[in-house]
């Protein structure tokens, strides 16, 4: 993994082979409710989000929060 002053993130390629577990849609970054980090599904019908802890992405559907649009 490398390291920025954010913490530590994920090699590209590790990102690259990243999918939702339930969907298996992409991933890409996000930022949760309370800030925290997290990666999001973009699957347009199921958008799940799952969280970021100590730089691990947790790709555990019991762990996954539904994503709600804003409009």
């Amino acid at each position: 993994m490398a390291t920025t002053t954010s913490g530590p993130q994920l090699e590209p390629w590790v990102r690259e082979l990243l999918r939702c577990p339930v969907t298996g849609a992409e991933l890409v970054d996000g930022t949760g409710p309370d800030g925290a980090p997290e990666l999001v599904s973009t699957d347009p019908d199921r958008p799940l989000a799952y969280p970021v802890r100590d730089g691990v992405p947790v790709l555990l559907a019991s762990e996954a929060r539904e994503v709600r649009s804003a409009d």
